[in-house]
Formats: C-alpha cells, sequence, structure tokens
C-alpha cells in the first residue's frame, strides 16, 4: 500500500521565474524564491503584490504562464491542485474556508482524500484524527460539532489541521492570523514554528503581519507589483529600516 503524502520527510521548494495572472493581468512576472526543506519562508508586500497569486500558482488552483515550481528537483508546474496535493503540498487559503455545513470531523476526513493510492485503511484514518486532535485539542471537545458553530479562531485552526491531515511536505499558509484575537494569533503562529522544527514540514507563509511573519522565518521574500524587491533572512530583512518602511509599514 502506497503512504501517504507527507511520510517521505521534508521537501524543498524552489521557484524559478515564475510568471502568473488573470486574464490580461500579470499578478506574477518573473518570481524566483526558494525555501529550503524544514524552514519557514515568509513572503510579504502590500495588497496587490502577488502574494496569494503566487501561492495558488505553487498549489495549482493558478496555471502558471511561465516558469517552474520544483519540489524536491522535479518541475511540476502546469499541474493542477489533485496532483500538487498528492505530491505532497496542502494550500490553506484566506479567509477561514471550512465546509460549515459538516461536522469538525467530517472537516477532517476531507483532508485524507489526497492520499495516494488505495483508500486508507480505518486504523490509518483513525491515527490521522487523533493526531489532529492531539495538535489541536480544542477541535477534539468539537469533533461532532457542526463546523458553523466554531469562533473565527477555531476554523482557523480547522481548516490547518485539515491540511495536516493531507501529512503535506510543503504547508502554504495564506493569511492565517487573519482576523483573530492577538493571543489566537500567537497560538497560531507559535504552531507554525512546531510544524516546521518537530515535525518537519516546510512552510510557506503569507501574511500581512509582516514583524510577527519574520520573527518566526528562518528566510523572507517581499514582492512589490509581481516582482521580488528583496529576499534574505528573515532577521537581515526585520532590521533594514528603510525596507520596512518602504514596503512594510512598520
Amino acid at each position: 500500500m502506497s503512504s501517504p503524502a507527507g511520510q517521505g520527510g521534508a521537501a524543498s521548494l524552489t521557484v524559478e521565474n515564475l510568471v502568473a495572472g488573470y486574464g490580461e493581468v500579470i499578478a506574477l512576472n518573473g518570481v524566483t524564491i526558494t525555501a529550503a526543506a524544514g524552514s519557514i519562508t515568509a513572503v510579504l508586500g502590500a495588497n496587490g503584490a502577488g502574494k496569494t497569486t503566487l501561492l495558488r500558482a505553487i498549489s495549482g488552483m493558478v496555471r502558471p504562464r511561465g516558469g517552474r515550481v520544483v519540489l524536491d528537483g522535479t518541475d511540476r508546474a502546469g499541474r493542477g491542485p489533485e496532483d500538487m496535493a498528492r505530491a505532497g503540498i496542502a494550500h490553506v487559503p484566506e479567509g477561514q474556508g471550512v465546509i460549515a455545513e459538516l461536522t469538525v470531523e467530517e472537516n477532517l476526513r476531507i483532508g485524507m482524500m489526497s492520499w495516494p493510492g488505495i483508500a486508507p485503511r480505518r486504523a490509518e484514518r483513525a491515527a490521522a484524527l487523533a493526531q489532529a486532535y492531539e495538535r489541536f485539542g480544542l477541535l477534539a471537545d468539537r469533533r461532532r460539532k457542526l463546523a458553523s458553530t466554531l469562533s473565527g479562531g477555531e476554523r482557523q485552526m480547522l481548516v490547518i489541521a485539515r491540511a495536516l491531515v493531507a501529512r503535506p511536505r510543503v504547508l502554504l499558509l495564506d493569511e492565517p492570523s487573519l482576523g483573530l484575537a492577538p493571543k489566537i494569533m500567537t497560538q497560531v503562529m507559535d504552531m507554525v514554528v512546531r510544524l516546521s522544527k518537530e515535525n518537519g514540514i516546510t512552510v510557506v507563509l503569507v501574511e500581512q503581519n509582516a514583524r510577527g511573519a519574520l520573527s518566526i522565518a528562518d528566510q523572507g521574500v517581499v514582492l512589490n507589483l509581481g516582482r521580488v524587491v528583496a529576499a534574505a533572512e528573515a532577521k537581515a530583512l526585520a532590521s533594514d529600516v528603510a525596507l520596512r518602511h518602504h514596503y512594510l509599514g512598520f
């Protein structure tokens, strides 16, 4: 039986000269970034910089017009979301996208649909759910509740937990702290660090909260109007006063 996605260990991700857009609008114009295996890469910039399009192009939701998306040496640019998910890339889009009409556990089970091979055995499904509930204790208490009854912070936890049930090697997070109370936001950021450092998952984190993102990231990339204007270690970007004031707002 095939092993579920994500069990092959940490994966490196490289985007090379990526071009993508919508209709006649070019949202990314020659973007290159590298995310080392098991690292956290913060992608920063103002609204309209191309951050969300970058994640969507990596995960297959937007078909690139040029460039490469290389996962562990294999170019996967142009493949659809299902293929990308089976390759080990999980995408958590902005907006707490749970399925409100389903229970917490039913939402989590959806994450197993990207496991490659034949249907997982009951024991494997149970183990994946147990791990999700261990990571997110609040969800364990609400497993039979409809997702519509959850708070904003709980919904964000659920959508991240659902992505992790897919056992990804690369996790793309789009604005995970958006709209959350400061305490919950801190919990989410702490969890991102644990996923990278303890579980070996490569994380690409898009955040408007540039200060918070750089505080946990290993490296950072700043986009402006679809192009990379800076790429360096997170500490170096955070200490560059001119760059921060011009592009990051702090």
